[in-house]
């Protein structure tokens, strides 16, 4: 795993025994608790791909993602693709805005090409996520449920573009925030 841009913060990935801390950080990041429900149910239905927290200097967890899994829709070239959505990336309300979103961010998708992702979608503010490739005119090529400036793509391989256009579904799950 790459080294973090930020002293003494730890990525690792999600153990069982984090489960209960997770959802309270996930609860006190966002509004409400649909995203912390969200990534329950994502977890225990088996379609998260990959989870990772962050642990500041007393091993406390800060931060959050979650990546699951988004399936090709249509028969084609990129019916072979390996394609996963963010969501939820979420971060302590007391420890926002000091780069512990980003550093989790930049390691959580290397990991992903390195597991041999091909395309990244996230919906979230488009402020934010263009930082780390994503795009929203790739993501016009991925039809689906979501769209708009804060429906984006990113590249991981070759194929997250060359087989495009295409059809996706996301993890039942999602149809809540649809």
């Amino acid at each position: 795993m790459p080294p973090t841009a930020i002293p003494n913060l730890t990525v690792r990935n999600v153990t069982p025994a984090d489960e209960s801390e997770i959802r309270a950080l996930i609860s006190a990041a966002f509004p409400s608790d649909r995203e912390a429900r969200l990534v329950n149910t994502l977890r225990h239905c088996g379609a998260l791909v990959l989870e990772q927290v962050a642990l500041d200097e007393t091993k406390r967890i800060v931060g959050h993602v979650a990546y699951s899994r988004v399936t090709p829709a249509a028969i084609g070239a990129g019916q072979a693709m390996q394609i996963a959505c963010l969501a939820p990336v979420s971060v302590l309300p007391d420890k926002q805005n000091k780069g512990i979103g980003t550093t989790l961010t930049r390691v959580s998708l290397e990991a992903l090409k390195e597991n041999g992702e091909d395309l990244v979608l996230v919906l979230g503010p488009p402020a934010f996520f263009p930082r780390f490739g994503f795009d929203a005119e790739l993501a016009q090529k991925v039809q689906g449920p979501y769209a708009g400036a804060a429906f984006m793509a990113l590249a991981l391989t070759d194929a997250g573009t060359r087989d495009l256009p295409i059809e996706v579904a996301f993890a039942t799950p999602f149809q809540e925030f649809e």
